[in-house]
């Protein structure tokens, strides 16, 4: 009984080991990619997922108006800076973050939130969020059918984050310290 019962789990730890080498060797739907920028001598890193349109209602369809979104696929977006940074008044020491947004009609908030590590924002809570920004809002000259996020030197200590899908870009300035 013994043998049986030993056989029977190691044949399970086998099959769950190779399960797990398989997904591991599977590319995501939604490529991740990092993008960084060094202001006044400090970086500041955003890592995220990039998911694609696919002829998909972006805001208004597939992400709800109104609802926290993670900003990307996959894993929360995360914000890094080696320099304490200040979004329109919102003061934010260095270290990393999760960065989320509250997409609407014509006005957008971005959120800074202390929990950085987390799957989407199914665990999302209010309650950590460093603070929230209006970002200022427009529509793009041409679709983009993949998500973006960029990172922009303003000159001294000045940066700008922008977003942007489909036909929507949302945009903040911000200063390094």
């Amino acid at each position: 009984m013994k043998k049986t019962t030993f056989s029977i789990l190691a044949g399970f730890l086998v099959a769950l080991g190779a399960a797990f080498e398989i997904a591991a060797q599977t590319p995501r739907k939604s490529p991740h990619e990092t993008v960084s920028a060094t202001i006044n001598g400090k970086t500041i890193t955003i890592e995220y997922g990039r998911p694609y349109m696919k002829g998909r209602k972006i805001f208004g369809g597939l992400e709800p108006l109104g609802k926290v979104w993670r900003t990307g696929a996959d894993e929360a977006t995360t914000i890094t800076s080696t320099g304490d940074l200040d979004i329109k008044g919102l003061k934010v020491a260095k270290g990393t973050y999760g960065l989320f947004t509250l997409p609407g009609e014509n006005q957008w908030k971005l959120i800074i939130n202390k929990t950085a590590k987390q799957w989407g924002a199914f665990k999302y809570e209010e309650s950590a969020d460093v603070g929230r920004v209006d970002m200022d809002v427009k529509k793009t000259g041409a679709l983009v059918e993949q998500f973006t996020i960029k990172l922009e030197s303003a000159g001294g200590n000045k940066g700008k984050l922008t977003l942007e899908w489909e036909n929507t870009s949302a945009s903040v300035p911000f200063t390094v310290q």
